[in-house]
């Protein structure tokens, strides 16, 4: 059985706020989360992310309250990234209504936190974010961290395919050159993660029209997670659907509202 293809919104929350700019700069306030959440289930979304980019202390309380809120009125599944560094985050996030966590900058600095979690929860509540941008690494491509502000020195393909190892159960691959762009998913990079693993892996960065979402599932992702073409109306969920179905792409449809 051939699974679905899941469209994801993604939600950058800061200071309670969703934002979103360009090569995560020249952030622009793009409304409230829950109230957008809800939308977004409405609208059919298969899932939503949210990433606290600024992961300060009173974002986390934001966030958690977010999460909570989110969970009364928002039934698919919920990934919650930004800021967490323990399992008891991951704890208190999964009792607020998350369904998965998303990790990147701790599990960067201590990898043993990945498979600590997987021990804990189970792979399938942990996704490894990973912001990758070109660069003269072995592959091609490098990891970034602290919302994409600095090098980890580390080559991405290298360090996917050790946290995939350790127990992370999806891969969200966010390319830092074609986030907010709309000039495409970065198919090279998909494709170049696609050969190293067979972990699920969601594609973000660059969705404009709808033939690339179409561009980057035959470049081997399983799941498309956009946010500028949702949150400022280039594109509903429902157009997205309608198109890959009628190009014979699995997808959950739903009615166009």
């Amino acid at each position: 059985m051939t699974l679905s293809v899941r469209i994801i919104p993604c939600l950058d929350v800061t200071d309670g706020r969703v934002v979103k700019g360009v090569n995560f700069t020249n952030l622009v306030d793009a409304g409230d989360p829950v109230e957008m959440a809800a939308l977004y289930g409405i609208e059919g979304a298969d899932e939503l992310t949210f990433l606290d980019i600024s992961a300060s202390v009173a974002g986390r309380e934001t966030t958690l309250d977010v999460v909570r809120r989110t969970a009364e009125q928002v039934f698919i599944p919920l990934t919650v990234g930004g800021g967490i560094r323990t399992v008891e985050d991951v704890d208190r996030l999964l009792r607020a209504g998350a369904d998965k966590v998303s990790v990147n900058t701790a599990a960067i600095a201590r990898p043993e936190l990945i498979a600590e979690i997987a021990d804990k929860f189970g792979s399938q509540v942990l996704v490894l974010s990973v912001d990758a941008r070109r660069a003269r690494t072995e592959s091609g491509f490098e990891v970034t961290t602290h919302g994409g502000r600095e090098s980890a020195n580390l080559d991405a393909l290298t360090w996917i395919d050790r946290a995939c190892a350790l127990g992370v159960g999806e891969i969200l691959l966010n390319s830092m050159d074609a986030d907010g762009t709309r000039a495409g998913y970065d198919l090279g990079m998909i494709s170049a993660v696609r050969a190293v693993t067979k972990t699920p892996l969601i594609a973000s960065g660059g969705a404009g029209t709808l033939a690339d979402f179409a561009a980057a599932l035959d470049a081997g992702a399983d799941a498309l997670l956009a946010a500028s073409v949702f949150h400022f109306g280039m594109h509903r969920i429902g157009d997205v659907k309608s198109y890959l179905d009628a190009n014979n792409y699995p997808v959950r449809t739903v009615a166009n509202k």
